[in-house]
C-alpha cells in the first residue's frame, strides 16, 4: 500500500464504541500519522455527532481535528422515541460518509474505514467494480461478517495499540473509586467519539 493514494474515513461513534472495549484511548494525531506513512494520503475525513445545543468544547475537539488535517463532518443529534415512549437520540452519518466514499473514486486507489457498520458493505462492492481497494479497521467482535467480506483487507485495532493509543488516558466510563475525577479534557475526548445521550444505550443509527 506505500505506494498507493489513500483515503481515510474514520466513524467517530464506532472509534468511541472501541476504545470503550479495549480501555485505551485513540490519539487522532498518531492514526492520522500512521496512514500518512503507508502511503500518499489523499484526504481523511471524520465523521462525528453533535449534541442540539453547542458546546464549546466540541467545537474546540473539531476544530483541532481540522487543523491536524481531517475534514470534518458532523450533523446534530435529534430527539426521538421509541414505541414505548422512550426518549433517546440519534443521528446518522451514513449518507455523507458514502457520499464522499464514491465521490472520490478518482482521487485515491485504497479505502481505509474504521468502522464495523454493515451498512457499508455494499459501497465497498461498489469500490471492488470500479478497482479500488478498501481496508476495514476495528475489533472483530464488532465488525459485522458482511462488512469484512465486502473489504479486500481487515485489520485488527488490538494489533495497531502501539501505533494509535493515547498513553496514560481513560475514558470518563473508565472511573473508578479512589480515582481522579475526569478532567475537562476527558469529557472533551469522549465527545470526540460520540456526543453521550442521557441513556448511552438508546443511541442508534439510522440507515
Amino acid at each position: 500500500m506505500n505506494s498507493q493514494r489513500i483515503a481515510l474515513f474514520v466513524d467517530g461513534a464506532s472509534i468511541y464504541a472501541a476504545a470503550k472495549r479495549l480501555g485505551w484511548n485513540f490519539d487522532h494525531r498518531k492514526v492520522l500519522e500512521y496512514f500518512r506513512q503507508q502511503g500518499e494520503l489523499y484526504n481523511a475525513f471524520y465523521y462525528t455527532a453533535l449534541p442540539a445545543q453547542g458546546d464549546d468544547k466540541q467545537k474546540r475537539f473539531t476544530d483541532a481535528l481540522t487543523y491536524m488535517g481531517y475534514t470534518v463532518r458532523t450533523q446534530p443529534l435529534r430527539e426521538a422515541s421509541d414505541e414505548s415512549g422512550t426518549a433517546y437520540r440519534r443521528t446518522s452519518l451514513d449518507v455523507e460518509l458514502v457520499t464522499d466514499l464514491l465521490t472520490g473514486l478518482e482521487h485515491y486507489d485504497t479505502a481505509v474505514l474504521i468502522s464495523g457498520d454493515g451498512g457499508f458493505e455494499r459501497p465497498l462492492e461498489v469500490l471492488r467494480a470500479r478497482g479500488r481497494r478498501s481496508l476495514v479497521v476495528n475489533l472483530p467482535e464488532m465488525t459485522s461478517y458482511e462488512l469484512r467480506n465486502a473489504s479486500d483487507q481487515y485489520l485488527d485495532l488490538r494489533d495497531l495499540r502501539q501505533e494509535f493509543e493515547r498513553p496514560g488516558y481513560r475514558l470518563p466510563s473508565e472511573h473508578r473509586p479512589g480515582q481522579s475525577r475526569s478532567t475537562p479534557d476527558d469529557s472533551l475526548e469522549r465527545l470526540s467519539y460520540f456526543a453521550p445521550a442521557a441513556n448511552p444505550e438508546k443511541v442508534s443509527h439510522e440507515n
